[in-house]
């Protein structure tokens, strides 16, 4: 894959390394041939003494130790090669999905982005730690043998010449069968995952409609398609072994053949040189065995290395910010929004020319049908995404010539789900004050949010542990613990998805009044569904089917836009039950 080959060129340090070894490889392989040769010849031909062969010996045992330590460097260099690239790719995976996090959510389930990330990034290890440095050493270390053996018998080498060819030719027969057949494989581990982690999610959802018994067959299907894809990869390489162990193994006995006729029968050869060739052929072919095993793990790795590759390349709007400071203090910034347009991707939901001036300290609401897009408005405001087309401003400048981290230390989003992580009560406050909070300064924002008598009754107060995603929390504890997060940050710009709906009413009124604290320093954009909200606003934009249709004050709307006077009149009646 030229992807892969690109990157592996780029690291000139360890290919230099690789070539540098594998050619002292070479030399040390024939150069142990040679000893082994002469220990043999002298004692058992020359009839030396023991002591005539010491320093032959000695010989020996140097080339064996320098040989393996060379084996060990080439090997840590493969290692260190494929820690660097996955390394690279993983960071290069997160640093996508950080830059774009609701598109990430919405393209595909993240049990498979978490297999790409884990999975098949482990997959090209492979490639770097064996199958490249395997093959620059067959590509220099089996020429050095055949020289020698050249050098010492031509007909030996010359039949070396004509049957090694076969194995690579081999290689590349299978070599397509190999990828396509890994590819599936992770295709099918990328669909377990994802089932897998999906499932897993919604448990209690499938259990309340009795559906986990449907859902449990569901996984073990995806569990056998794996297991049916890793059974086939494993069946191609063993065939591959059998194959490449039957090619050598014929070489070697068609060279030995040769070497023995001439040595007996025609007497055409010294033991020496017989001995030394027949010593060499196996060398010989086990390097190219080597690779043939290593291609193997090679093609299986640029499987997963096309769809790691193919992930990164999917198309993205990346939020690229500045360098410029925002403002110094807290107070509320201006916001405007110039012809924006946002598109999730062909054929998906879009954002259509929204015009809006919201002045300092001004309070907001975005009303409109479900799918209008209110809640992607939402998240262009607050940074999640880039628009498409048009401008967002604050004070007279693009939001994205601001640092993201001083934008994003005056802002809050409160959605009407807001996340809390497995961790104490504090902990989960602490968010908002970016971990740092003093114990009493989160318990003063727990007074605010009205929270801190509910957390008193808790058997360990706030240490007490609560599960992911707030499991053994209510709706409006959870949302209260948002609102002291809030209270902690003490932001200038407030987002929120209005958190109200569905509480009970004394709930309600308890967040009413931590809002209303809240507000009194900030630009405030709500997501509104509550006549209570909606009247209020200084300003309301109308949005439907992605375009802003109206804005204006409450009454003003009413009088001239029918459509939101018979939204209006349906929540009212809704509201009224």
């Amino acid at each position: 894959m030229k992807q892969l080959k690109e990157i592996t060129r780029a690291q000139r340090k360890q290919l230099n390394l690789l070539r540098c070894n594998s050619v002292l490889i070479g030399a040390l392989i024939v150069a142990q041939a040679y000893f082994i040769v002469e220990v043999v010849d002298r004692i058992f031909l020359q009839g030396n003494t023991f002591q005539d062969i010491v320093p032959f010996l000695g010989g020996l045992l140097a080339v064996l130790v320098a040989r393996a330590i060379f084996t060990y460097v080439n090997g840590r260099a493969g290692i260190t090669m494929a820690s660097k690239v996955k390394n690279d790719f993983r960071q290069e995976l997160l640093g996508k999905y950080a830059r774009n996090p609701i598109q990430a959510s919405l393209k595909g389930q993240s049990g498979q982005k978490v297999s790409i990330l884990m999975d098949a990034v482990d997959e090209i290890d492979g490639y770097f730690s064996k199958y490249y440095p395997q093959m620059i050493q067959t590509s220099i270390v089996p020429l050095i043998i055949l020289a020698a053996v050249y050098y010492q018998n031509w007909v030996s080498g010359l039949i070396m010449t004509i049957t090694a060819p076969f194995i690579p030719l081999f290689m590349a027969i299978i070599g397509s069968a190999t990828q396509k057949k890994s590819e599936e494989q992770l295709e099918k581990l990328g669909a377990f995952s994802g089932r897998f982690l999906d499932i897993l999610q919604g448990l209690v959802t499938l259990k309340f409609f009795g559906r986990a018994k449907e859902k449990q067959a569901a996984i073990r299907q995806s569990s056998l398609d794996y297991r049916d894809a890793t059974m086939s990869v494993l069946k191609i390489a063993f065939t591959s072994s059998l194959m490449l162990e039957f090619i050598s193994m014929l070489s070697i006995a068609l060279v030995a053949l040769e070497v023995g006729f001439r040595l007996v029968i025609y007497e055409q050869l010294t033991f020496f040189t017989a001995f030394f060739v027949l010593i060499l052929v196996p060398e010989f072919f086990a390097t190219l065995k080597d690779l043939g095993s290593a291609f193997h793990t090679g093609r299986g790795s640029m499987g997963a290395a096309k769809k790691i590759i193919d992930e990164l390349e999917e198309k993205e709007q990346p939020v690229r910010w500045g360098e410029q400071p925002l403002y110094n203090g807290k107070q509320p910034p201006a916001v405007t929004l110039k012809n924006v347009s946002f598109s999730y991707g062909e054929g998906e939901f879009s954002l259509k020319n929204i015009d809006a001036d919201m002045p300092p300290g001004s309070d907001v609401a975005v009303v409109g049908p479900s799918g209008s897009g209110k809640t992607t408005l939402l998240h262009l405001l607050s940074g999640l995404v880039a628009p498409s087309a048009g401008a967002i401003t604050v004070n007279g400048r693009s939001l994205y010539d601001y640092k993201e981290s001083d934008w994003l230390d005056r802002l809050i989003y409160i959605s009407q789900d807001p996340y809390l992580f497995s961790g104490t009560v504090e902990e989960n406050i602490a968010v908002g004050g970016n971990g740092i909070a003093t114990r009493e300064e989160i318990v003063k924002a727990a007074e605010k949010a009205g929270i801190a008598d509910m957390i008193d009754t808790l058997e360990g107060g706030y240490d007490t542990r609560i599960g992911e995603g707030g499991r053994g929390l209510s709706g409006g504890e959870k949302q209260r613990i948002a609102l002291a997060r809030a209270f902690l940050k003490q932001p200038s710009i407030i987002i929120f998805d209005e958190p109200t709906v569905g509480l009970d009413l004394k709930t309600e009124q308890i967040l009413q009044t931590a809002l209303a604290e809240l507000r009194e320093n900030s630009t405030v954009i709500t997501v509104a569904h509550r006549l209570y909200t909606i009247r209020k606003a200084d300003q309301i934009l109308f949005l439907a089917d992605g375009r802003l249709a109206a804005k204006g004050t409450h009454e003003e709307l009413m009088a001239a836009v029918p459509e939101y006077s018979e939204m209006i009149f349906a929540q009212q009646g809704g509201a009224a039950g």
